[in-house]
């Protein structure tokens, strides 16, 4: 098992590590509390990002991060999908060295993208979501950290 600390190469892009796993609810602070009192667990970021529509909490765990993501309105992406599916595991989300070489590979071989560019997310780092469909059945997002 040596190999597990090891960075996997898939078609040409470099999955560094596990960066976070996005869960949706409908209130943050109660969820907070949960992992607080049942984990012993404090938010190391708390952030509004407008650009997403979105309220976050970024809990450690180990080197990756729980992200609590609570819509800011029903009609963003997070809204859409706490009406729809409700509260509960949204995406996975992995490092990359580097979101432009992840796109362009990406692009070429064929696999569809959410984002046609990277956005900036979460701790202010670029990022892209692959689509569901691509990643069986997963909404996978790429991140590349801005210390990598």
């Amino acid at each position: 098992m040596t190999g597990l600390m090891t960075p996997h190469t898939l078609s040409g892009v470099k999955l560094l590590n596990l960066d976070h796993v996005g869960i949706v609810v409908s209130d943050l602070d109660a969820a907070i509390d949960t992992y607080r009192v049942r984990y012993r667990v404090e938010p190391l970021y708390r952030e509004t990002v407008d650009s997403e529509g979105v309220e976050q909490a970024m809990i450690p765990v180990g080197a990756s991060f729980v992200q609590l993501l609570r819509p800011l309105k029903a009609e963003t992406p997070i809204g859409r999908f706490l009406s729809k599916i409700g509260e509960g595991l949204h995406h996975v989300a992995y490092t990359v060295t580097s979101i432009d070489e992840a796109v362009a590979h990406l692009s070429v071989t064929g696999v569809e993208l959410v984002d046609l560019e990277p956005r900036i997310g979460a701790r202010g780092h670029r990022s892209v979501f692959v689509r569901p469909d691509e990643v069986v059945g997963t909404l996978v997002e790429l991140v590349e950290l801005n210390d990598v």
